[in-house]
């Protein structure tokens, strides 16, 4: 009984971790739709003192303030997680921003806390944004974790363009009790309250926040900026019952998409169209793109390429093999296998 007590605390505090090999983002400098982009790694500090890993893409030739959106991963994800973001938002004139929350993939931090913490992660990452000047409107898109930690972060910011919100929960404590009722053959029925109350003090005294004060719901009301929800229909994690009773008590505008597959499967094109037009008609306005105040730039393509052992290589080590890879996910090759435990 202990050790499904400690699995499903690890489920909530601990889950696999996304590490990930620095190379695995891809080359700082490559090709999409025909136009040369760039990726930039930057850091930011966030309330705790914790510094998280973060990536900036944007195209070489752009305007010099553009449009943002900042992409929040799942418990088990990293900011590897946003490479399907940048394949729609670049060609689109949208730049994207990603980054490892506090605890996952290779920022600094031991526990996940399913947005409790996250939402502040985000909101460093909006501040460092904001202080670059390089950025015009600012969108949020979350998946799972990320679109709990997006919408309660949105609450306290009006100033946020628009959101996605792929497959939010709209309280821990409902999903707890969701989660050990599932395992009813496992324990009594009569045990499951108590077993919610041993969840609760194990995350407390390990990860340091209280379950029960984790609920998006009861910030849904207070948020107006435009939502775009999402969730599968076969979702046995987070049960699609939660984005339904979330977009119940929004306050702004949003549409609700419903879609076949479970938590962790990949999207049909018909959301990343969604999605698409959704962020086009919240990002892209007119006066922003004023070539006096807001003019095109430039930059040089500073990856420097050498012959080494018969192969060009980068002098950061990435080979061609690698950049080839990483153009065939940018542009589509979605990976088959996913963690099944990613929230």
């Amino acid at each position: 009984m202990t050790d499904f007590y400690d699995q499903l605390v690890n489920a909530i505090i601990r889950p696999p971790r996304g590490n990930y090999d620095i190379r695995e983002l891809g080359p700082k400098s490559f090709n999409l739709s025909g136009s040369r982009c760039k990726r930039t790694d930057f850091e930011v500090v966030n309330k705790r003192g914790l510094t998280l890993q973060c990536s900036r893409y944007v195209p070489l030739v752009r305007r010099k303030k553009m449009p943002v959106v900042i992409y929040c991963h799942g418990n088990c994800g990293s900011r590897i997680d946003a490479l399907h973001s940048v394949r729609i938002l670049l060609p689109m004139g949208i730049s994207v921003v990603s980054f490892d929350c506090a605890g996952s993939g290779n920022s600094d931090g031991e526990y996940v806390s399913l947005g409790y913490f996250e939402k502040d992660d985000l909101e460093a990452v909006v501040d460092h944004l904001r202080e670059t000047e390089e950025i015009t409107r600012i969108a949020l898109w979350g998946r799972s974790m990320g679109a709990a930690t997006s919408l309660m972060y949105g609450a306290t910011n009006p100033l946020i363009a628009c959101m996605v919100l792929d497959s939010p929960f709209s309280s821990l404590k409902t999903l707890s009790n969701e989660l050990v009722s599932k395992m009813e053959s496992r324990i009594p029925k009569m045990m499951v309250g108590i077993g919610f109350r041993v969840v609760r003090k194990s995350v407390r005294n390990q990860a340091g926040f209280d379950i029960n004060k984790l609920e998006p719901i009861k910030e849904a009301p207070k948020c107006w900026i435009p939502a775009l929800f999402a969730h599968g229909e076969q979702d046995d994690f987070i049960d699609i019952s939660h984005s339904e009773k979330l977009s119940g008590k929004y306050s702004g505008d949003h549409n609700m998409i419903r879609m076949e597959g479970d938590h962790n499967d990949p999207r049909p094109q018909f959301f990343y169209d969604s999605v698409s037009i959704f962020f086009s008609n919240n990002l892209i306005i007119e006066n922003d793109f004023d070539d006096e105040e807001n003019p095109m730039i430039e930059e040089e393509d500073e990856t420097r390429l050498h012959y080494q052992e018969g192969r060009y290589m980068e002098e950061n080590g990435y080979d061609q093999d690698l950049e080839r890879a990483i153009q065939m996910s940018l542009l589509g090759f979605e990976k088959k296998e996913g963690n099944i435990t990613n929230n």
